[in-house]
């Protein structure tokens, strides 16, 4: 049976309580349903009212109802009163409190995940606007809001603590190789990679307006952008100091906040935009094949699908060495599996593992952790049973994500 719309003013409650009596005087009785609710004694309105039990007779007794409410209100409204009473149905009551004043109570929809792409989506990244890492970001997640962090490890933090939604980071460079700080934090945090985005990297020389390159004495940049830039600063003849900061987007600002008029930063264009430096020199990389790969982590995985190319991390270890890693290969290449990477890390809990042989004494070797990639999704039953097989050869194994791979077409950097 279809329920009466709610009144628009603060009688709505006495109003749903009186129809509500109305409702359970015309059902069957309770304890014994046989008896009908014609033979239950009420004294409510409508049973004075002499309601029958038909749904015709509930709706016109409901409409009289509601007309007497409205008229009451609208006398009320006229005389007013020293403390605000109404009376409703011969009853005073107070006037509740407005609906529109109290706090909404939490939905679904307040509780539910971010989306996956597009407005809205928090997303962390290491450095100042106009680093890399931020335009990494705007690829991975357009229109998101981007959340500069000053370190690596805060930007795991912020999304373990719910201050963002995702963080970008970079993993590894075409000409630097691993940035293998954010490998080491992978294991420590316990976020999962749902993605990966490719950027080419596109340097540039940047100085105060009206600084030419022969008043340059020192050049200051992030340690790999530096690296990456040694010879093209050398044909410039820019052979001056180098000093490492922590990065690209970081040393355009330096320079421009401390007006230093004898130092010029490498970064990006979007840098020189931001702080008001002019470009000396687009696309110095010594090579435009410079490409930086970044991860997208998140609080929880995503599910893997085999409708489209998806990549898959892990990272193990043994407690016998590195004699496990060709059975693991051998996992891999015995399904067909390409593996795309291989990096070691030494095992921070043990990083030296003792072998006492009684003719040539005790050696001591690196005890390791492999991270590897490989070309399947963990929703394939290629992948399944690879893994199945290599956590027999390992004392530790972990999934660090199963993920789409970017396919998005690459063009080299616009000095070409």
């Amino acid at each position: 049976m279809r329920t009466p719309s709610p009144l628009p003013n603060p009688h709505r409650l006495a109003f749903t309580i009186q129809c509500a009596a109305s409702r359970f005087d015309s059902a069957p009785n309770a304890t014994n349903p046989s008896v009908s609710s014609a033979a239950v004694p009420s004294t409510n309105y409508f049973a004075s009212g002499g309601v029958g039990k038909n749904r015709a007779d509930w709706q016109s007794s409901c409409a009289i109802l509601a007309s007497k409410v409205v008229s009451q209100q609208q006398n009320t409204e006229k005389t007013g009163g020293a403390d605000n009473i109404t009376v409703v149905n011969g009853h005073k009551t107070l006037d509740l409190v407005p609906v529109d004043n109290l706090p909404k109570p939490l939905t679904i929809t307040d509780l539910s995940p971010a989306p996956m792409h597009g407005a809205q989506m928090r997303v962390a990244y290491q450095g100042v606007p106009g680093a890399y890492s931020e335009a990494a970001a705007g690829k991975a997640y357009p229109e998101c809001d981007a959340i500069p962090c000053d370190q690596f490890e805060v930007a795991f933090q912020a999304v373990e603590l719910w201050i963002a939604d995702r963080a970008v980071l970079p993993v590894e460079n075409s000409l630097g190789g691993s940035i293998h700080r954010n490998y080491d934090l992978l294991l420590r945090h316990r976020l999962h990679i749902v993605g990966e985005v490719q950027l080419p990297v596109h340097h540039c020389l940047l100085a105060l307006p009206g600084v030419r390159k022969e008043y340059i004495n020192r050049v200051i940049s992030h340690p790999q952008a530096l690296a990456q830039c040694e010879l093209t600063l050398t044909k410039l003849g820019l052979n001056v100091t180098r000093e490492a900061v922590d990065d690209t987007a970081g040393a355009a600002e330096f320079v421009a906040a401390n007006n230093l008029r004898d130092t010029a930063a490498i970064a990006s264009a979007r840098a020189a935009e931001l702080y008001g430096l002019n470009i000396l020199a687009d696309g110095i990389q010594d090579d435009s094949s410079n490409i930086t790969r970044f991860v997208m982590l998140a609080r929880e995985p995503i599910i893997p699908r085999t409708d489209r190319p998806f990549k898959t991390s892990i990272v193990f270890a043994h407690d016998k060495g590195t004699s496990v890693l060709f059975k693991v290969l051998s996992a891999f290449a015995f399904r067909n599996i390409s593996l795309t990477k291989i990096e070691s890390r030494p095992h921070r809990n043990r990083p030296i593992r003792l072998v006492d042989d009684a003719n040539v004494g005790t050696a001591k070797h690196f005890e390791y952790m492999f991270y590897v990639d490989f070309d399947a999704s963990m929703a394939d039953v290629r992948a399944q049973n690879a893994l199945a097989e290599v956590q027999e050869f390992t004392s530790f194994l972990r999934v660090l994500g199963s993920y789409p791979m970017d396919m998005t077409p690459w063009s080299p950097s616009r000095d070409d």
